[in-house]
């Protein structure tokens, strides 16, 4: 796996959004697949890898996809506080 990179700040701030308010969201990844999950979380590994974690309709099943795998999320809802946002290529810089 590569190294990791981290997301921006300020990009970090709509998954936490998409998390709060339980956003179903079409999932862009850089790899090209896309799939519709609720927003459920966000976890940070050990090893300080960043993680969205993503669930079906039922509660039964989740994924993890690595914040730095995203290129991109938009939720599905109507009344949404944001629209699609381009997530890859965003790392935060560290000095």
């Amino acid at each position: 796996m590569n190294a990791y990179q981290p997301l921006n700040c300020d990009l970090h701030d709509y998954l936490e959004i998409a998390c709060m308010h339980g956003y179903d969201l079409q999932v862009e990844l850089i790899d090209g697949s896309t799939y519709v999950a609720k927003a459920l979380t966000t976890r940070t590994a050990t090893s300080k890898e960043e993680f969205l974690v993503l669930g079906n309709h039922d509660g039964l099943q989740t994924v993890e996809v690595r914040l730095d795998h995203l290129l991109a999320i938009t939720p599905i809802d109507a009344h949404a506080s944001f629209g699609r946002v381009t997530l890859a290529g965003s790392y935060c810089v560290t000095g």
